[in-house]
């Protein structure tokens, strides 16, 4: 994902309904509600939902952060495992930057459902670069 602010939007977060519900240098949390169209055909949220809901929160958050100093910021490599499936509610992700360097930042994110129970885990790396 590029930046969501340069780029004016956000296609793929907003076709599966990313809603962002805060972030603070370092930290995010956004949710989707779990509707038809993120779900695979046994009714569980398609696994491919998490790691860009992930990414689009790191890589957003990594943005406001760099902005500023001319930046932009891309996702680099993604991963997700998944411990539980969600069918309902909400895909909750709380994303926390554990390393903010330079030219990358490594966040880890924790995707629960409405009950708080851990759904997945994920790492986003998102490289920071000179705007052009």
């Amino acid at each position: 994902m590029g930046a969501t602010e340069e780029a004016g939007r956000d296609g793929l977060g907003e076709l599966i309904g990313i809603e962002h519900l805060d972030a603070d240098e370092g930290e995010a949390r956004a949710r989707v509600a779990v509707v038809d169209r993120i779900l695979q055909p046994y009714g569980l949220v398609h696994g491919g939902v998490y790691p860009v809901v992930a990414e689009t929160i790191c890589s957003k958050a990594t943005y406001e952060a760099v902005a500023g100093e001319g930046k932009v910021a891309v996702g680099q490599s993604n991963s997700a495992t998944f411990l539980r499936p969600i069918s309902s509610g909400h895909v909750n992700a709380a994303a926390r930057a554990r390393h903010r360097g330079r030219t990358s930042w490594v966040w880890q994110v924790e995707i629960t459902d409405d009950d708080g129970r851990l759904c997945a885990l994920g790492e986003v790396v998102v490289a920071v670069r000179d705007s052009r």
